[in-house]
């Protein structure tokens, strides 16, 4: 019997799947544990299995013609060994491939028994999948003899593989991927709403959410009160500086602060003028993440390089994670980035241009590219806002896509170049924005655009045509933060971006997904125009938002 379980797998499959196991044991841009590994491993195995299975199926088919006997038997025994060796010298590259990344990152390297622990996962992923494609040949051919009862074999067939596929996707997603998306729903609803006993409503009356605010406390949702209730305040900012300082205004708009979007946005502009957020020298018109989320380390650096003399605002429109909205819908959030620039915006131009604040736009990760698309530039273009800061532009951002691929012929993907450098600059975390060889010395224009992105950042550089082709990114020279080892394999390339652009936020700060205090820094002297810092005081404002 076990004879012949074995003899059912295909030979090509089996070699396949062992190249497609190794390949992805090489590293991408995020370190792996054994456990994320072997899942991924499992996953490449199946993927070079079908595939397999598909080329020989397709190879017989075509009629084309085949090894017998003897000459089948020895090339079978030579495939078999060769792809063998290099999957056990893939198992003992593995740690090291790991530790190409995790050094660079600062992180302890891997044990010896890595290696061990990945091969028995892939497996059980493998004879997991193996055992539902079984399930499914099992109920195709139970369908099909059904049919063939009251009709001919070949339509029998064809009905077999509609039924059991279309029953298979009911299964999937009908019920499975549906249960688990109502499931994730519920659950971050919950934690949205849910109100930490230590988080108190301000009491200052021209804070937002205090008794005199337009909006209440308890309406923000949990990243909305975090917000509001966290950063610097006027005493540490003048601790810091040794001299006066303002304390800063935050206002957040929840997704249950007001039946409508037009309506939040229009609470959202009230509030400013009540707190008197037109009256500061900076605005901030603040898109957060899928969750509501805003990055701290993004708005304390810019308020302490500010004295706090910062107002910022920001819309919720969603309580579910940025990574499900970029698989199901990367555009989600559009409108309200939009519904909030134009409230802010239409009121801003109103003012006297000598009186009023400078006006930026900020948003990271799924906030960024919402925020791209908050207004058209060309609608701006006869009074335009003074700049915008976005990192960690995920993939589907399309202004972002369109200057990089437009860079300066001679920059990498990672960090572009683009024209003269006079409206748009990429920056890293070593804190220089890239400007053409050309231009070296050109000055910025009237609107200061900077996109802060690691070369090691899954969220940015995913891309489905990894699938089947090279991304640029991976053509030398490669980013600091990017393993020398890395290469590209068709299909399990894709795989490997694929689980890191999922386990994005788990590198460590400064890598990844997770923008560091210090490089924010770098990025607000630039867009902010911050002249009176000394460097000094720059390096030590870095060193204490850095603290944990």
């Amino acid at each position: 019997m076990s004879r012949g379980l074995w003899h059912s797998f295909s030979t090509g499959g089996v070699l396949l799947g062992l190249i497609f196991f190794a390949a992805s044991l090489t590293p991408t841009l995020l370190p792996r544990s054994f456990s994320t590994q072997g899942v991924l491993s499992g996953f490449a195995m199946v993927a070079g299995y079908g595939m397999g299975v598909f080329g020989g199926w397709l190879w017989a088919y075509l009629e084309l013609p085949q090894l017998k006997g003897r000459f089948l038997r020895v090339a079978k025994l030579g495939a078999a060994t060769g792809c063998a060796i290099v999957a056990i010298v893939s198992l003992w590259e593995a740690a090291g491939w790991q530790n190409s990344i995790r050094g660079l990152m600062g992180l302890e390297p891997v044990d010896t028994v890595h290696p061990v622990k990945v091969c028995l996962i892939a497996l059980a992923v493998v004879a997991t999948v193996i055992a539902l494609a079984r399930l499914f040949r099992l109920t195709l051919d139970f369908v099909a003899t059904t049919a063939n009862r009251f009709l001919p074999r070949r339509v029998s067939s064809v009905i077999g593989v509609i039924a059991t596929v279309a029953l298979f996707w009911l299964v999937i997603n009908g019920v499975l991927f549906r249960a688990a998306l109502r499931i994730a729903e519920a659950s971050f609803l919950e934690y949205d709403a849910l109100i930490e006993p230590e988080t108190e409503p301000p009491r200052d009356p021209l804070r937002t959410g205090s008794s005199a605010s337009l909006l209440a406390w308890d309406k923000f949702g949990r990243a909305g009160r975090e917000f509001i209730s966290s950063g610097p305040t006027r005493e540490d900012i003048s601790a810091f500086s040794g001299r006066g300082a303002l304390a800063p205004i935050r206002v957040y708009v929840g997704l249950r602060s007001a039946d409508t979007l037009e309506l939040r946005a229009k609470l959202a502009l009230e509030e400013l003028k009540r707190v008197g957020a037109f009256e500061r020298p900076v605005l901030i018109v603040v898109t957060p993440t899928g969750t509501g989320w805003v990055d701290p380390a993004a708005m304390d650096s810019v308020e302490y390089l500010h004295a706090g003399a910062v107002a910022t605002v920001t819309l919720q429109y969603s309580y579910l994670a940025s990574w499900l909205y970029l698989l199901l819908d990367p555009g989600y959030g559009v409108d309200s980035a939009r519904a909030l620039f134009k409230e802010i915006y239409g009121y801003w131009i109103t003012l006297p241009n000598d009186s009023r604040p400078r006006l930026y736009l900020h948003g990271i990760s799924l906030g960024a590219a919402n925020s791209e698309q908050s207004t058209d530039l060309i609608e701006v273009m006869g009074d335009p806002f003074a700049g915008a800061l976005w990192s960690g532009p995920p993939y589907s951002s399309k202004l972002w896509r369109w200057l990089t691929e437009r860079r300066y012929s001679g920059s990498p993907f990672w960090l572009p170049r683009f024209r003269d450098g006079s409206f748009v600059r990429f920056m890293n975390q070593h804190g220089e924005a890239a400007v053409p060889a050309s231009h070296p010395s050109a000055a910025w224009g009237p609107m200061r655009v900077i996109y802060l992105q690691y070369a090691s950042d899954p969220a940015t550089f995913f891309d489905y045509r990894s699938f089947y082709r090279e991304p640029e990114w991976m053509r030398p020279p490669r980013g600091p933060d990017v393993s020398p080892q890395l290469r590209w394999y068709p299909v399990v390339s894709f795989l490997q971006l694929a689980l890191d652009m999922f386990r994005a936020t788990d590198a460590p700060i400064g890598f990844g997904h997770v923008y560091a205090p210090a490089h924010y820094v770098d990025a607000w002297v630039e867009v902010t125009d911050v002249r009176d810092w000394s460097p000094e005081k720059i390096t030590r404002l870095k060193q204490r938002l850095s603290k944990p």
